[in-house]
């Protein structure tokens, strides 16, 4: 494991990562999703696509990279940008699980590949829906201690920036940034996903002109068990 210091925005974040087969020149960049590191992402896939490198890195309050700020999707995609900068690498692919996906569509590879990636708007619950009616009212009269026991015990966990992070990030309408991506996609699903639906996945593949659709009987990490299938269809 390594790290890289990286200025952006007159802010400062020490980012994780690991480099393997640093000989090869073709180069993969994996992002993970929300709330997971690049430990998830190298035990799917450090195995496979050998005539590769492979960059995994932790984004900014992920894993062991810092982060002491409240940031937006964009950022994220400008950090990773700067970190690559620093290493002189342009990957001819950008991999992304969920909210990683998101990210990696931002930064326009020769090929995305899409592992169930957030970005297009799903139906709340009418449970969720009352939470977040409930928390706008106590907020606006001062009652952030109430507002926290509303959320979820894996968002309690969050530091207060990265909750803010949260919120700015959660609901974001990626339609338009789908659309206009102009290289070559390739989007897999889990059938059984429940965090970005495949009816999220079909709509973002009729979204992206060049775009190939893959789907499999799995949930929201299809992708440890389904490596080697999505390997084979990359390269």
């Amino acid at each position: 494991m390594a790290s890289k210091s990286i200025q952006y925005d007159n802010k400062k974040f020490e980012i994780s990562y690991n480099i393997l087969n640093n000989d090869k020149e073709k180069t993969i960049l994996f992002l993970h999703g929300w709330g997971s590191n690049k430990e998830i992402m190298q035990q799917g896939f450090s195995k496979e696509l050998k005539d590769y490198k492979h960059i995994y890195l932790d984004m900014p309050g992920f894993g062991k990279s810092s982060n002491d700020y409240t940031l937006t999707t964009n950022d994220y995609s400008k950090i990773v940008e700067e970190f690559l900068k620093h290493l002189n690498i342009v990957p001819t692919i950008i991999a992304g699980h969920s909210f990683g996906g998101k990210v990696a569509t931002l930064l326009k590879p020769q090929l995305l590949v899409l592992l169930s990636s957030a970005g297009i708007i799903e139906n709340k619950s009418a449970k969720t829906l009352l939470t977040i009616r409930m928390a706008k009212i106590f907020n606006k009269f001062g009652l952030g201690k109430v507002t926290k026991l509303l959320r979820s015990n894996d968002v309690n966990m969050m530091s207060q920036n990265m909750y803010e992070t949260f919120k700015n990030v959660v609901d974001e309408d990626f339609s338009s940034v789908f659309k206009d991506y102009e290289g070559k996609a390739k989007l897999f699903w889990g059938e059984k996903d429940t965090a970005t639906t495949l009816s999220s996945g079909k709509i973002m593949h009729n979204l992206i002109q060049n775009s190939e659709f893959t789907s499999y009987d799995d949930d929201h990490y299809f992708f440890l068990r389904n490596y080697s299938d999505i390997c084979n269809k990359i390269d």
